[in-house]
């Protein structure tokens, strides 16, 4: 069941309905959000409270996107441990097999 929750963003409330099981969840993202706006606020390099918004979910963004390449990286490299583990494995058996004829 769905229930209101608040979240405080640059001193601004924001009431968001939220299943019970994703409260934590809603309220850490908010407050990553709240963070990541602060610094950019506080840098005084963006001016304008959408502005430091949209600057913001680029940022968030962009750590997402590099947090899944790095799991698809960290993927291939496993992929390709198991293949090659799999080669050695193979190609032990096939030694093995040869000496028993």
């Amino acid at each position: 069941m769905s229930s209101p929750v608040t979240v405080t963003i640059l001193g601004k409330e924001y009431q968001i309905a939220c299943p019970e099981e994703e409260k934590e969840a809603l309220i850490a993202s908010a407050r990553m959000v709240h963070e990541n706006m602060e610094k950019i606020r506080h840098s005084g390099k963006v001016v304008g409270v959408d502005r430091i918004a949209v600057m913001a979910a680029l940022n968030i963004a962009h750590e997402l996107i590099q947090i899944q390449h790095d799991e698809n990286h960290d993927l291939d490299k496993v992929n390709n441990k198991i293949l090659q583990l799999k080669e050695r494995v193979s190609a032990f058996l096939d030694e093995d097999r040869q000496l028993e004829l």
